[in-house]
């Protein structure tokens, strides 16, 4: 049984991880509100994860971190608070995470750090320069610190295409919307939550003992492939 810290696991891919998660280890969620469930082998913390202190945690082997934010807007019309929110939000507060259980990690079981990039990072998109300039900085993140942690250590990120989330919502919002966001993909669809919760569990499991530094690219082709 591992002890896994989520934070940002109430709702969206982070509650997939829980949930997925939570019958065969121990889970620490960091989030404001509370998952929609209780268990023996949960426990929740409530709190903003940029503006309150961490809880401490003695023993943790996997840290993920989940928040994000999509924020798409004209660049024009897109203000330096904008920035410095999708920086917080996505980098600051892994940052903040991550110096928090260091030294924990460094104790644990096969300990691995799971964070969360997009294919906007590596795709150009209109409207999308906030959140893939913050979402950039998790990649390079990705890549320093699993070359300086590389003995003790594994990191990676998952960068998903649209996921059906409450934060894609607005989005998805009707099913000419939908049908569009699976036309878009040449694989002709778009996530679903349990998907990426598929990929994470992966990447914290010892089958994936030999990867890190990598940033995995769930895109339904649509970064990979022009059809």
């Amino acid at each position: 049984m591992k002890n896994i810290v989520i934070v940002g696991g109430s709702k969206g891919i982070g509650s997939a991880i829980l949930l997925q998660q939570l019958e065969n280890n121990y889970i620490y969620n960091i989030s404001r509100n509370a998952p929609d469930i209780t268990h023996p082998n949960l426990k929740h913390f409530p709190l903003d994860i940029l503006q309150d202190a961490l809880p401490e945690i003695e023993n943790v082997d996997t840290l993920i971190y989940c928040p994000g934010s999509i924020n798409l807007k004209p660049i024009g019309n897109l203000s330096i608070d904008d920035f410095r929110n999708d920086f917080e939000i996505n980098v600051i507060g892994a940052v903040k995470t991550i110096q928090k259980y260091l030294p924990a990690l460094k104790k644990g079981t096969n300990p691995s750090i799971v964070l969360f990039s997009t294919v906007a990072a590596k795709l150009g998109m209109p409207f999308h320069a906030s959140i893939a300039t913050a979402k950039a900085g998790v990649e390079g993140l990705v890549k320093t610190l699993g070359a300086e942690l590389a003995s003790t250590i594994r990191i990676n990120a998952i960068a998903p295409t649209i996921t059906e989330t409450s934060l894609s919502a607005n989005i998805l919002r009707n099913d000419r919307m939908k049908d569009m966001m699976v036309e878009r993909h040449p694989m002709k669809g778009y996530l679903k939550p349990s998907e990426v919760a598929d990929m994470a569990d992966f990447l914290i499991s010892n089958k994936a003992k030999s990867i890190s530094g990598q940033v995995f690219e769930m895109d339904y082709g649509i970064v990979t492939f022009k059809i």
